[in-house]
């Protein structure tokens, strides 16, 4: 199975991400969370149809 790794940076995106959402409009910082896992999940059920990135070359 593919593994989904996040860089130190994206997880704060995520969580800065999160958290706007959550100030937007309350549960909705949670909803936002949930979909980000949603999509994680499906990248990992299907690696093929994602592209991969390596530093900062994007393979496909």
């Amino acid at each position: 199975m593919a593994k989904v790794i996040f860089s130190k940076y994206a997880k704060l995106e995520l969580n800065d991400a999160t958290n706007f959402y959550e100030i937007e409009f309350e549960g909705l910082g949670q909803v936002f969370k949930e979909e980000v896992n949603t999509s994680i999940k499906r990248i990992t059920q299907y690696p093929e149809a994602w592209s991969t990135e390596r530093g900062d070359i994007l393979l496909d």
